[in-house]
């Protein structure tokens, strides 16, 4: 039984591990790149207020819902693209990564929306597989300091073995559990420290759909692949279900002094085609982009 436990162990820390490292970052499809027209004039353009005039005019048919903190179209000068939702530049990989959660130095590789589910099994595993030979040294460990050992130079080995797998066990524990967190809240780690800006304001929960569909949104619909280094998540990676921006003026008037958003969350459903959607209710108005004013403070209070 252990010998099973042992190989079956390894082997979905293998091929977890290998899947987060090999995996390529997924990238924004073409639709977010501006054409050649307007990536020229906006090259040519000096002024901040004229080059968000052709990036606004370019992602008002684009289904993005964020901002930037002063109400700017996020865009990337370095890959010429407007950034989707949750997506950010990875200097290391010099590329625009869609749900960016991290650069990982352990796996050489950006954790994103492409291997999230990848990451978070080869962490789990990696812990089941430290956690079972800490357990199965343990006995022997134990007679060490009993001097119920052998006086053998395998009694260093098993000393050294045990710390080194209890050491990773507490140590990706953290890490695992901190993630956890994360997919409950659906959250990525950029997202914790700088909450992204809807158009009511800065909302950490903005992406949360409650935590069973946060736990679908990464793993799936289908139960049986959860454990399963296979990719299941649902969505395309540019566009996310969000539990603000599908809500009306006047309900989101009436959530904000009541719970906030409950009964829109649970009849959410992710788009089928999110690139075809009709126009984007965030970037229609011209007044949600005036920086001073009093339409600012209309925008910032919902």
């Amino acid at each position: 039984v252990y010998l099973v436990v042992f190989h079956l162990s390894f082997v979905m820390f293998v091929w977890s591990y290998g899947k987060t490292i090999f995996t390529s970052p997924a990238t924004p499809s073409n639709e977010f790149c501006l054409s050649k027209a307007d990536k020229e004039q906006y090259e040519k353009e000096e002024r901040p207020e004229s080059q968000q005039e052709i990036l606004r005019r370019a992602a008002k048919d684009l289904p993005i819902y964020t901002t930037t903190a002063s109400r700017a179209i996020r865009y990337c000068d370095r890959c010429q693209l407007i950034k989707p939702d949750r997506c950010h530049h990875c200097s290391a990989c010099d590329v625009c990564v869609l749900k960016m959660d991290h650069h990982c130095p352990w796996v050489n590789n950006c954790v994103g929306f492409s291997n999230y589910k990848f990451f978070l099994l080869f962490l789990m595993y990696s812990l089941l597989y430290c956690l079972f030979v800490a357990a199965t040294v343990l006995q022997y460990f134990i007679k060490f300091w009993t001097n119920e050992l052998p006086d053998t130079h395998a009694k260093f080995h098993v000393l050294f073995l045990f710390f080194v797998a209890a050491m990773f066990f507490i140590s990706i524990l953290s890490l695992f559990s901190y993630h956890c967190w994360l997919v409950g809240k659906n959250r990525s780690t950029i997202e914790t420290f700088r909450a992204p800006t809807f158009r009511n304001g800065p909302d950490k929960n903005g992406f949360s759909l409650g935590c069973s569909k946060n736990l679908k949104e990464v793993f799936g619909d289908e139960k049986k692949y959860w454990l399963l280094p296979i990719f299941t998540s649902l969505g395309d990676g540019c566009t996310f279900p969000t539990r603000l921006v599908i809500m009306d003026p006047e309900q989101l008037a009436v959530s904000s002094q009541n719970e906030p958003a409950k009964s829109s969350v649970a009849n959410q459903s992710f788009p089928t085609r999110p690139l075809s959607e009709s126009q984007n209710r965030l970037l229609a108005g011209d007044c949600q982009w005036v920086e001073t004013g009093p339409e600012e403070e209309n925008v910032k209070s919902g």
